[in-house]
């Protein structure tokens, strides 16, 4: 199992709530697959820079995709240029992989924010049960993405989550206090990757808050004609 999906399978469980949105998920993907790329040597970070390295990448099809997508030439690619480039689209790349290993199956129901009439739906499997593992003993890396993918997804939309309460309890969904793992030395080039996504899923909620807020006033506008 790999970072990405063990996030895949975190977000869309039932227990964080409500699902993200593709675009904060993409984005978190992007940086789970650069943190296992970096893990197994595949790449390494020179300042905010990702340089392509000698070792293979680890033996799952969309983490292969994503080192044969590096940039292999100086100045090579910053980590937030590749967040937004590798994560365009992430989201269905690993829910069709999902599909297609029959983890991920499709019902019709509510509706969620991923296509109309029809709701991903995780299969129980030990893939499901060990990404669950993960987060109940708060892995730092794997609980500081999914903190970034869905904080940053409800403050982007204004909702407090999907029962109706105002998370005054502190409760993140998951049973955790917050969603963050107590304080943990991590490798440098992990904590700038997290900082990296946490910083892009901020720009994408601004970005979103700012079009809806022009959309209001063009709506405004119209009523007053």
């Amino acid at each position: 199992m790999t970072t990405p999906r063990d996030l895949m399978f975190v977000a869309l469980d039932p227990a964080s709530g409500r699902p993200p949105g593709q675009g904060e998920l993409s984005l978190g993907l992007a940086g789970a697959e650069l943190i296992d790329l970096v893990d197994a040597g595949a790449a390494e970070l020179d300042g905010d820079h990702i340089v392509p390295a000698g070792v293979d990448a680890p033996d799952d099809a969309l983490l292969r995709a994503a080192a044969s997508v590096l940039v292999r030439e100086e100045p090579y690619e910053s980590v937030d240029d590749w967040l937004w480039r590798r994560g365009r689209d992430l989201f269905s790349a690993y829910q069709a992989a999902l599909e297609e290993e029959g983890l991920l199956t499709r019902q019709r129901g509510r509706r969620l924010p991923f296509r109309a009439g029809s709701e991903p739906t995780l299969v129980d499997s030990p893939e499901r049960r060990r990404a669950a593992g993960r987060l109940t003993a708060e892995e730092p890396v794997l609980t500081a993405l999914v903190a970034a993918v869905l904080i940053h997804d409800e403050s982007a939309d204004g909702s407090d989550g999907s029962d109706g309460s105002d998370g005054s309890d502190g409760s993140d969904g998951f049973g955790g206090s917050d969603g963050s793992a107590e304080s943990v030395d991590l490798p440098d080039g992990v904590e700038a990757v997290l900082a990296a996504v946490g910083d892009a899923e901020l720009e994408l909620a601004a970005v979103r808050q700012r079009r809806d807020v022009e959309q209001a006033a063009f709506d405004n506008i119209w009523r007053g004609v």
